[in-house]
């Protein structure tokens, strides 16, 4: 009986590496990525601490909304008394210079982003303009 057993032994097992390329491309490229995200900063340095309190600069949301009206945060404000409003805010003798941030509506009118920035700068802060609303 012979149960073709010369077959069996002239076969050689192989590995396909095939895969094995995709694989390591797979790793190399996590490494990579994940490398990148490490904290550069490993030197540790020592950083000077203030004495005394320091006076943080302060910064105050001024709001224009299409009906062109002003607020100061969530209070409502008249167009004509924006600049005594936003001085109550605003100490023109500060040493920090404050900040105005100035929130405007898509469709509210240059003219009114422009009369909020004259009054901050007239009071000596610097400005910054978002502007939000719709998409139309």
């Amino acid at each position: 009986m012979n149960l073709r057993k010369a077959q069996f032994r002239e076969s050689h097992g192989e590995v396909d590496t095939g895969p094995l390329n995709d694989i390591l491309f797979i790793l190399l490229m996590f490494f990579l990525m994940i490398s990148t995200l490490a904290n550069p900063n490993v030197i540790k340095m020592s950083v000077p601490k203030a004495k005394s309190d320091t006076k943080q600069k302060q910064s105050v949301v001024v709001s224009v909304d299409k009906q062109k009206q002003f607020y100061i945060g969530s209070k409502k404000i008249v167009a004509d008394s924006l600049l005594p409003e936003l001085s109550k805010y605003i100490h023109e003798g500060d040493s920090i210079k404050p900040a105005v941030v100035i929130n405007a509506d898509a469709m509210t009118e240059w003219g009114e982003v422009v009369k909020v920035m004259k009054a901050a700068r007239r009071l000596g802060a610097t400005t910054s303009a978002t502007v939000t609303g719709s998409d139309e």
